[in-house]
């Protein structure tokens, strides 16, 4: 992957250019706040695969990195875009993902120690799908109202929810919860008719997106 950084904290910054060199990645550009991080996927464009930004940097270190990254999606949906957060905030993760939950992910910078998960979340968001937290998600999951429609998913429909909001593939999903390819994808399509996701409304890939959309604006 051919990549951006933007991070304000120098160790942490050249800590990933570190671990993305060593995993054969490019690393583009790697600044330090969401000025400069729009000027270089101008600068980089249309070679940069995906940006990965915290949210909260100079010059105000409130949502600077965050607006960057909203502003990429709207300019080249084409870059996958993986925000990192301190805390889960729930407004910001549904900003992040109003328009679509493709090529996108949330992270906490905790995951980032989890070299594994977080290179795989790349892959996956890089692959045009999502990675959301897994912190992220439950914490969603808590907050919903006995209103949402997702209060008459059943704790197994519900735990497959989740698993597809972190952006894993139905072979994925039956591996993390262990059961069978077809039990999940009759989880699925309870899912989205519970979601009033019906087949004549749209199909294929679109629907898991709209699943999620709908999980994370609960």
């Amino acid at each position: 992957m051919r990549v951006i950084l933007a991070e304000d904290s120098t160790l942490l910054r050249e800590g990933l250019v570190r671990l993305l060199a060593e995993e054969g990645h490019e690393v583009l550009a790697a600044v330090g706040d969401g000025d400069a991080l729009l000027r270089a996927v101008e600068a980089h464009a249309p070679d940069v695969d995906v940006v990965v930004t915290d949210i909260r940097m100079p010059p105000d270190h409130t949502d600077e990195g965050l607006r960057a990254a909203v502003r990429i999606r709207e300019l080249r949906p084409e870059i996958g875009v993986v925000v990192l957060s301190q805390y889960v905030e729930r407004n910001y993760a549904a900003q992040l993902l109003t328009s679509s939950a493709e090529r996108v992910g949330y992270l906490l910078k905790d995951r980032v120690a989890q070299v594994e998960e977080f290179l795989d979340a790349l892959e996956r968001v890089h692959a045009g799908g999502a990675a959301i937290d897994p912190e992220v998600v439950r914490q969603l999951l808590i907050r919903t109202t006995h209103a949402d429609p997702l209060t008459r998913l059943t704790p197994r429909e519900r735990t497959v929810l989740e698993a597809l909001a972190e952006g894993h593939t139905n072979a994925a999903i039956g591996e993390k919860l262990h059961i069978s390819l077809s039990a999940v994808e009759k989880n699925l399509n309870a899912i989205f008719d519970k979601l009033g996701l019906s087949r004549t409304m749209t199909t294929g890939y679109s629907r898991r997106v709209l699943a999620v959309l709908r999980y994370l604006e609960s």
